[in-house]
């Protein structure tokens, strides 16, 4: 019986690549250069399934396609804000992603942002390496403490809750939430959390604001300049869900201006390129997109496309159906 033929947009850890090759027809980037908007066109016409990533945007352009062979986009990731799911299922194709198995480290990271920020830890590393460190002195790079300040967490889905568990229980600090959908209230009970109505009364109390909701054109731009100017002075942004979530440009001022003490960013609108303005942001704290870059959860993203793809061609509902 002839194989599936799947396309790989990206360079996956070699353990997942070898299963692919060994169940389906599979085409892998051996490059890792991102598809152009042509090769992803082609691609809807040449396979039967398409794995892209968070690079790769699949607008209604790109899947205006005459005679579409895909009829699966199984995405490498949990966030799929970079494809147009509706375009999607009018031309018949099914959205699958990857949720769970990256709550866990990506919720790493966004403590990990917390601590460089408030610990001013970039600038402490590019000072040491510039050789510009003169020693030990008790007024050199003071930061803050994150034992017993308040953490604002807007979206409360899997990742925003394994971050509140971190937060209380590791550093003791205390909770406050806001999702426009609803709150897991089993969990802000146990981390001690309150659960705020408005996103605007989060930012006026929240010492440190952690970013976990979706992306996409209905949160573009939701950290703007009015509310970056309702955060507390002295307190931080972190943002490991989705660069457009935040308006840059914006930010940017903000920082510069002191009206908030540092941000800690993972995302960027315009990946990879980053504002020019926010680069020069000594108090900012910028990594190129780690949030689930471990190992064992790139190989556990890499089972559940597998996963999906075994139930889609099986005949059965994919596990992580997006649309169907």
């Amino acid at each position: 019986m002839a194989k599936h033929k799947v396309i790989v947009t990206r360079r996956w850890p070699e353990s997942i690549e070898q299963v692919l090759a060994e169940e389906f027809d599979a085409v892998l980037n051996k490059n890792d250069r991102p598809f152009s908007a042509e090769q992803l066109r082609s691609a809807l016409g040449e396979a039967d399934a398409l794995l892209p990533t968070v690079t790769d945007k699949i607008d209604a352009s790109v899947l205006d396609v005459s005679e579409p062979r895909v009829r699966i986009l199984a995405n490498y990731g949990v966030g799929y804000s970079h494809i147009d799911v509706f375009a999607a299922k009018s031309r018949g194709i099914v959205v699958t992603n990857t949720p769970e198995v990256l709550s866990e480290c990506t919720a790493d990271l966004a403590l990990t942002l917390m601590l460089m920020t408030a610990r001013r830890a970039g600038e402490g590393e590019r000072e040491v390496r510039a050789g510009k460190w003169s020693g030990w002195r008790p007024t050199h790079m003071l930061g803050s403490k994150l034992s017993g300040k308040t953490l604002g967490i807007v979206g409360f889905g899997r990742i925003g809750q394994k971050v509140a568990e971190r937060a209380h229980f590791g550093f003791g600090m205390n909770i406050i939430a806001f999702d426009s959908m609803s709150l897991n209230e089993s969990v802000l009970s146990r981390c001690d959390g309150e659960g705020v109505g408005t996103l605007d009364e989060l930012l006026k109390r929240a010492d440190f604001v952690s970013l976990h909701c979706p992306g996409g054109d209905s949160n573009r731009n939701l950290m703007n300049r009015e509310r970056l100017a309702m955060m507390k002075p002295g307190s931080f942004l972190i943002n490991t869900a989705r660069g457009e979530i935040v308006d840059e440009e914006a930010l940017a001022s903000a920082l510069s201006n002191g009206t908030i003490a540092g941000a800690g960013l993972d995302v960027y609108a315009a990946e990879p390129k980053i504002a020019p303005a926010l680069a020069a942001c000594e108090n900012a704290v910028l990594l190129p997109h780690l949030g689930s870059a471990s190992l064992e959860t790139r190989e556990a993203m890499g089972m559940r496309v597998l996963e999906n793809l075994r139930a889609f061609f099986g005949d059965e509902q994919p596990r992580d159906l997006v649309t169907s």
